[in-house]
């Protein structure tokens, strides 16, 4: 088994991270307190998904909590919220993560009934037939089997009444050509309705393998017992390594996009979005963060300043950016909500903002505000076990690297307002850009 440290900052201790033979990584995180977290995070989530399965990561990740052969439906959740832990899980794109937050209790039982009971389940789920429900004709309005599957179609349906939810799924459907990262992470009603049990537990079996499971463990116990107690719990008996699928990466549009529907809505909204940088190219996330930052997060962004508070006239109701980071490509998003009939208004000023990243230098006092708010935020993921496992779990499966942490600080440091406007003329151009609008029907 290789053993290797991390450089954690704000941490009081390295972090040990284990490489198994068989593939499986172990991760332990000091963090002083009465608090544990125990997380397992698997690489496999709609970037592993077609036309023909779309929803299964995310339905599975339902189902993975309906019991084993030894503990049965609800026994898992049950057991461990008795002892006050937080059990939950979600799926992404890149990911679907398991955890559970919970004081280690007296001897640090509860923590080692937390590793039990979790690695029974991320190892041994059965998928029973009874919790699934029967494959059904959506046109049937007899059936009224209340079992998983039509929990995750309600879910489904009160999705496509979100408006925010339409114009994302439009806007990032249009920015890929045949990435898998085009699909809604949580499927559709047509394809949940009839996925079989032997699909679900054919894709559990086939992506649910040791070289694709890293878990992590934050708090302050005794390493060494509790290493030993992963080992033990995961044993993956006669498990087959999970294909390896390699996706083409889409390049941008080559001229902007526009894309628009109705909705029932009495305002109006707008989403650009643009293709960024993979996860792992760490400066370059690290410049789209703060440029996001600058532009429209927070009440003195460029955006807020300049379409919201400075307006004579109310044209928009709510603005931000936001910069979202994938395996095999970053996505930056710009939002509006605003009065319908000044729709042209809007687009033409955001585009207008955008242009001013260059036009109008951003400025030493911008970037050196935006870097502390992006310290600050490093900072505060490093204060609860939770956030500290979700970090890891971030860094070692999108990532693939958890040693980037370590150069985080220091890049942040490095980075000049050159490197900002360089970042906005390859990855923030207005032709690159798919613009979403979804306006009242």
């Amino acid at each position: 088994m290789k053993k290797s440290f991390v450089e954690y900052p704000y941490l009081t201790e390295k972090v040990e991270v284990y490489e198994r033979e068989n593939g499986h990584k172990i991760v332990l995180a000091h963090k002083e307190g009465e608090l544990v977290n125990v997380s397992s995070w698997v690489k496999t989530g709609s970037i592993n998904e077609d036309d023909t399965n779309n929803g299964i990561s995310h339905f599975l990740e339902h189902l993975m909590f309906k019991g084993t052969e030894r503990f049965k439906v609800g026994e898992f959740d049950r057991i461990l919220e008795s002892k006050g832990g937080i059990v939950n899980a979600a799926t992404w794109k890149d990911y679907t993560f398991y955890y559970v937050t919970l004081p280690k209790g007296e001897n640090d039982e509860n923590l080692y009934l937390a590793i039990d009971l979790h690695a029974d389940m991320m190892t041994g789920a059965i998928l029973p037939e009874v919790e699934i429900g029967a494959p059904f004709d959506l046109n049937d309005t007899t059936v009224t089997d209340k079992r998983e599957r039509h929990v995750v179609i309600e879910e489904i349906r009160m999705r496509k009444d979100q408006n925010w939810t339409k114009v994302y799924n439009a806007c990032n459907f249009n920015m890929y050509t045949q990435h898998p990262y085009k699909r809604d992470v949580i499927g559709t009603p047509e394809i949940i309705s009839q996925v079989t049990r032997e699909q679900i537990m054919d894709y559990y079996k086939t992506h649910y393998t040791p070289e694709n499971i890293t878990t992590i463990v934050v708090g302050d116990f005794d390493k060494e017992k509790v290493l030993d107690s992963v080992i033990k719990g995961f044993e993956f008996h006669g498990t087959k390594k999970a294909p390896q699928r390699e996706n083409k990466i889409d390049t941008p549009v080559s001229e902007t996009k526009i894309v628009e529907d109705t909705a029932v809505a009495n305002t109006g909204y707008v989403m650009f979005g643009f293709l960024g940088p993979k996860a792992r190219e760490l400066k370059e996330n690290i410049t789209l963060d703060l440029i996001s930052i600058i532009l429209g997060e927070g009440t003195s962004s460029r955006l807020y300043q300049n379409l919201i508070e400075k307006q004579a006239e109310p044209v928009v109701n709510y603005v931000d950016s936001t910069h979202y980071q994938f395996k095999d490509g970053n996505n930056f998003f710009i939002q509006a909500n605003f009065r319908p009939e000044k729709k042209d208004t809007v687009i033409w000023m955001i585009k207008a903002e955008l242009a001013k990243l260059l036009s109008e230098k951003i400025t030493a006092e911008e970037l050196m505000k935006a870097k502390k708010k992006t310290k600050s935020r490093f900072a505060e993921n490093a204060e609860t076990v939770s956030e500290i496992g979700e970090t890891i779990g971030y860094y070692m499966t999108v990532c693939g690297d958890l040693k980037l942490v370590e150069e985080y600080l220091r890049d942040l440091e490095n980075i000049t307002v050159e490197d900002l406007e360089n970042s906005v003329r390859k990855y923030l151009n207005i032709n690159n850009a798919v613009i979403s609008v979804l306006m009242p029907a």
